[in-house]
């Protein structure tokens, strides 16, 4: 199995498909980076190198009790780009995944990536305050700690149906994969999932977003209600140069499934300009 071993001696597992010019991936929080085997295989089969990798605590990476500030998992992400040697390569972060991109971004000066890439990001600024008037009130942050600590499979199940956009009118995958997202999030070490979620939740990223000097593209669902598109991926766009945002009507968060055709699409697209 590949891994990558950090600064702090944390192990992180990294899938490594394809050759040519590289495209990382970074995956949203509590999955791993099996969520993104579908755009990987298709990237791989378009003629470039998919590399996706579990975030630390998640998946099959080192489960450390500390480490999960966005400071550290932008060294984790340059740790990855130095090991695969990944030079000129396309950064795709989705929903936690992209406070990685945004902070790999401003900590190391965007050494080694040609593109950027936000998919219902958590950037820029998910809490609700009274500059940020569209985020998300901490009231809300705090009821998911409480959920996860006292039953975190049950929060689990009910999670998922609003990130997949399930409802009693809509039902766009199947329940075989909520059980399996349920299942890998189960994988995750509790000290990282919560870290995890309150590092996303009160990050400000707003300080990061001049230090995208690479065209980006911004992709979120106008019905996503884990990571609103006001507070996020439209606000993303007014702060990066040379960004594009394509909003999908109607798409909840996971997009990456309930509009996997369309995505993959619009991803190698991107990738291919």
């Amino acid at each position: 199995m590949n891994y990558v071993t950090t600064a702090d001696k944390t192990q992180l597992y990294f899938k490594d498909w394809g050759t040519g010019r590289p495209v990382i991936l970074m995956h949203g929080w509590p999955l791993s980076a099996d969520s993104w085997d579908d755009q990987a295989m298709a990237i791989a089969d378009a003629g470039y190198r998919a590399i996706a990798y579990d975030r630390r605590g998640f998946g099959r990476s080192s489960q450390p009790y500390s480490g999960y500030d966005y400071n550290t998992l932008a060294d984790d992400l340059a740790a990855v780009i130095e090991h695969t040697g990944a030079e000129d390569a396309v950064l795709v972060g989705f929903s936690m995944g992209g406070g990685e991109v945004a902070r790999y971004m401003s900590r190391h000066g965007g050494k080694n990536v040609s593109k950027a890439a936000l998919i219902a990001s958590v950037v820029p600024y998910m809490l609700k305050t009274e500059d940020n008037p569209h985020g998300t009130p901490k009231a809300v942050f705090d009821e998911m700690t409480q959920g996860m600590k006292e039953d975190r499979a049950k929060f689990f199940a009910a999670f998922f149906k609003d990130f997949y956009g399930v409802s009693l009118m809509s039902h766009p995958v199947s329940d075989a994969l909520i059980a399996n997202s349920c299942n890998v999030a189960m994988t995750a070490g509790l000290p990282g999932t919560l870290a995890c979620a309150a590092a996303f939740a009160t990050t400000d990223f707003r300080p990061d977003l001049a230090h995208f000097k690479v065209p980006t593209l911004i992709i979120h669902g106008t019905d996503d209600k884990t990571v609103p598109i006001d507070a996020a991926g439209r606000a993303a766009a007014r702060g990066i140069a040379n960004a594009t945002l394509i909003e999908y009507e109607g798409a909840p968060h996971g997009l990456f499934a309930t509009h996997k055709e369309r995505f993959t699409k619009d991803l190698l697209e991107f990738i291919r300009q």
